[in-house]
């Protein structure tokens, strides 16, 4: 069979420990027997970022930018243990955060939905994207522990040097503060990936914060979402015939529980991290969560939402067996061939995406699976199979594609 061809490049990402080498059997068995691979490919495991001084994780997210798709492999944000073990120069950023600065996007979660995964969630029947914010809040926060009694203020200086003041607190004894911030352009950024994604997926946007009391940071957040869609995207949401709407983030919570699932819900950063855990623990495992970086420039970068399995390699290191899932880091490469084939209108690539999708579902779906899946299936008698062995059964069925 003649293989699948691409005209422009891929930037690949690779990574770090057991997704490193489930990376390298999924290209050697589910994609280069089909495709000329044609990628740019970019080291991120932690050694070369240390070499380069992380120089290589920003070339990747440039690179993203000239050719506007790119799928990555799971990587490391050291900590104090991690510099010790991998001798580094510091305490690199996370890869993730550069990546996201740079392309200026909004991260997109969402499970894959199986037979025999139930979501905890019994009315759930369809897969609920979260869209994070990847800028500020308590992720650039600045700290202060209060000593004693004393006024506490938020001070802001204009270049002229007037000041504006305004009170945070006078303490009668020791406490804390923390001080949040955002910019408009990022939240008008995440305004429009959101709303260009929904209309992608043709999915139901929603977004919602505590504008009730947070009257001016999460107000402005609410604000500028229905500015941009009254003024940009009213008219192509009525004409999709789906809807935009924002509520209160409780009030979401709620709603959310008792629906069916099927849209999007569009989160400030904290909300995002925490409520994009819920949903894919609620699916019933992380390892089963999509996640795509989206900028409103048309950026695409594709990855598994969950993060090296440190466990699974120290003990494929000691030659001992393992059974990683790793569904979701080929739902990465399926997601950004897609999206190659959409942009580059090579139909090939998008029916091969969707094959090897069908394929990874209709494996599962027999009863074969890694050991994460078998311990949550309904289906009875599972077959538990090994990283590689799983991700030879997706092969076998690739081979003999169903007809539609």
């Amino acid at each position: 069979m003649e293989k699948i061809k691409m005209t422009t490049p891929i930037v690949e990402m690779d990574g770090d420990e057991m997704t490193r080498i489930l990376w390298k059997m999924i290209k050697d068995h589910l994609l280069e027997p089909y495709i000329e691979l044609n990628t740019e490919y970019y080291d991120l495991g932690l050694e070369h970022r240390n070499e380069t001084d992380d120089q290589v994780t920003i070339d990747s997210a440039n690179a993203t930018k000239k050719y506007k798709v790119a799928v990555k492999c799971a990587t490391i944000t050291p900590n104090a243990a991690r510099m010790t073990e991998y001798n580094l120069k510091e305490m690199w950023k996370s890869p993730n955060g550069t990546i996201r600065a740079i392309l200026d996007g909004t991260v997109f979660r969402a499970p894959i939905v199986v037979k025999g995964i139930e979501p905890y969630v019994r009315n759930w029947k369809k897969p609920i994207t979260i869209a994070r914010h990847a800028y500020g809040d308590v992720y650039k926060a600045s700290e202060l522990k209060i000593p004693g009694a004393g006024k506490a203020e938020l001070v802001y200086t204009a270049k002229d040097g007037s000041e504006t003041r305004e009170l945070i607190h006078d303490f009668d004894g020791p406490g804390i503060i923390q001080g949040m911030h955002n910019i408009n352009q990022s939240i008008e950024s995440f305004a429009r990936s959101c709303f260009n994604y929904a209309l992608d997926t043709k999915q139901d946007l929603w977004f919602a914060s505590k504008d009730t009391i947070s009257k001016k940071y999460d107000h402005t957040f609410k604000d500028i979402f229905q500015d941009i869609f009254d003024a940009e995207y009213k008219e192509k949401f009525e004409k999709a015939g789906i809807v935009y709407f924002y509520t209160l983030i409780d009030d979401a919570v709620a709603r959310v529980m008792k629906s069916e699932g099927g849209y999007i819900w569009a989160c400030k950063n904290y909300d995002g991290d925490v409520m994009s855990d819920m949903v894919s623990s609620a699916f019933g495992s992380l390892a089963m969560m999509t996640s795509v970086l989206v900028s409103p420039d048309g950026f695409y970068e594709y990855e598994a939402a969950h993060g090296t399995v440190q466990r699974h390699y120290y003990k494929h290191l000691k030659g001992e067996e393992t059974s990683t899932n790793s569904v979701a880091t080929i739902f990465a490469w399926t997601g950004a061939l897609r999206k190659r084939g959409e942009l580059d209108g090579n139909q090939e690539l998008m029916e091969f995406a969707d094959r090897l999708e069908k394929a990874t579902v209709d494996t599962i779906e027999s009863g074969e699976m890694t050991k994460d899946l078998a311990l949550i299936t309904s289906i009875k008698n599972p077959t538990v199979l090994n990283s590689e062995d799983f991700i030879k059964a997706i092969a076998k069925r690739l081979q003999f594609p169903a007809v539609k």
